[in-house]
């Protein structure tokens, strides 16, 4: 299951641009910074991964009870930001683009450097004191301004509002360069925080210097001729230099990934493309010649997205006959199913992927969607049971109160589904029918009961600041 939701919050241009500590070579374009947020994926075996990829090392930098959680953007560019101080955030295209797990657990590593180093809150600071900075240098400049005006349009007046005009861009660009260094500065040490993570952890760096390597020579052409202290991040060349004198001498350098682990990986990246990439992409990647259990799976995957549903489940069964305890291939097989309007055959399998991934709340969503979509009524109170206990672990996920507002409907419960459908609407951003809705909740419920609270709290938010 590759779902694709939007973020409800939006940060300001500042933030996004200036706070995001990226791995990238290349800043967060403003274009996208400026949009209502990116769309982010779900998908619980990636998540999984990725959780696993960064468990020992949270615990490694003492962010363990941290509860830091790991959000996929939907962006084919390897990317990779720090933002609020509890999320990492990964773009699709970062996994993709990562051979081996000690690749993308290099990046992790540096964006949890960042995290161990309190850089957000520390570039905070420095941007408050820069603005404080900026507002001075403004007042000085434009009280020289003035007097020049005041005093008449002589040389020697204009000299000091010329003056007064220098003293404004001045202290301006001073100030952007101390910025400009003070994130490079972060860059370094996230890097030889990433480092160091890794070794206590017993992985190799060489991963993240493989990465760094690899996007040297693609920025060198960009950064041929440029300023280094006008870059946000250390220039490429001396970046990957300075990772190789200290990451070399880790005694886990030449340390492989485990050949299960490779598998996982190379299985998430398959499922990634064919959902992601066209299907000529798809089979470029993963032709027929290629008999490997990644290579099947995205063929399968491919093959319901583009309507042989046949031939998919054909794929899929023959993916089980292989691996009959991976919860994953129930789940794609429920999905084809679902997603081609047969929600009753799809039940068995979403089942089985339920209960083989431990009640993933992603894949109980799948489930409840098509209990509801049955339009038996004999499967309502199982498909209220389920999707409740998936938005009590979930809360963030829109599908899960959508199809609870719809289950609750078929109960006559009218008070529930609507408090169902203003959570799901206020979680996409649609405020206004949020408030709306949890308005005619409000009438329905008693005054003062949970369902009631939770309406008014609904109705009494405010829409987040752009």
């Amino acid at each position: 299951m590759l779902l694709q939701i939007a973020l409800r919050k939006k940060a300001s241009a500042l933030t996004a641009v200036v706070t995001a500590a990226a791995i990238a070579l290349l800043p967060l374009p403003a274009a996208q910074a400026q949009q209502k947020g990116p769309p982010v994926l779900r998908d619980p075996e990636t998540e999984q991964l990725l959780r696993e990829y960064t468990r020992p090392i949270l615990r490694a930098a003492g962010l363990e009870k941290q509860n830091i959680q790991m959000v996929i953007i939907n962006d084919g560019s390897f990317n990779a930001f720090v933002a609020d101080g509890r999320r990492i955030f990964v773009n699709y295209g970062a996994i993709l683009q990562s051979e081996t797990p000690n690749q993308i657990i290099g990046v992790l590593a540096h964006e949890t450097g960042h995290l161990a180093g309190g850089h957000l809150s520390k570039l905070r600071e420095q941007l408050a004191s820069a603005q404080t900075q900026m507002i001075i240098a403004m007042l000085l400049g434009a009280g020289a301004i003035a007097a020049g005006s005041a005093r008449g349009g002589n040389a020697g007046n204009n000299g000091l509002a010329n003056a007064g005009a220098a003293a404004i861009a001045g202290p301006q660009e001073m100030i952007r360069r101390t910025l400009l260094s003070y994130q490079r500065q972060q860059e370094e040490n996230a890097d030889r925080a990433g480092v160091k993570f890794l070794t206590a952890t017993q992985q190799s760096p060489k991963g993240m210097y493989e990465t760094f390597k690899r996007f040297t020579s693609e920025s060198l052409f960009a950064a041929r001729g440029a300023d280094p202290y006008l870059q946000s991040h250390p220039m490429p060349a001396e970046r990957v230099a300075s990772l190789q004198e200290f990451a070399s001498s880790s005694p886990y350098w030449d340390k492989k990934d485990d050949p299960a682990l490779q598998l996982r990986h190379d299985m998430v990246r398959a499922k990634i493309s064919a959902f992601m990439e066209r299907p000529e992409t798809v089979y470029r990647r993963y032709p027929q010649t290629n008999d490997s259990l990644p290579a099947r799976y995205a063929r399968a995957i491919s093959t319901y997205l583009h309507g042989d549903l046949r031939s998919a489940l054909a794929q899929v069964d023959a993916l089980i006959q292989v691996q009959p305890n991976n919860p994953y291939f129930y789940e794609v097989r429920g999905q084809a199913l679902l997603e081609s309007g047969k929600p009753a055959e799809a039940i068995p399998a979403l089942r089985k992927a339920v209960a083989l991934s431990s009640n993933s709340p992603l894949i109980e969503m799948l489930l409840g969607q098509a209990l509801v979509g049955t339009d038996n009524k004999a499967y309502t109170d199982d498909a209220v049971r389920i999707l409740r206990a998936a938005v009590a672990r979930e809360p963030e996920a829109p599908l899960g109160y959508t199809q609870l507002a719809m289950a609750y409907g078929r109960k006559g419960d009218y008070a529930e589904a609507d408090l169902a459908s203003a959570q799901a609407a206020y979680l996409r951003g649609d405020n206004k029918t949020a408030r709306e809705l949890a308005t005619r909740a409000k009438t329905r419920f008693a005054v003062g009961t949970p369902g009631w609270v939770k309406a008014d709290d609904i109705v009494a938010a405010k829409p987040p600041r752009n």
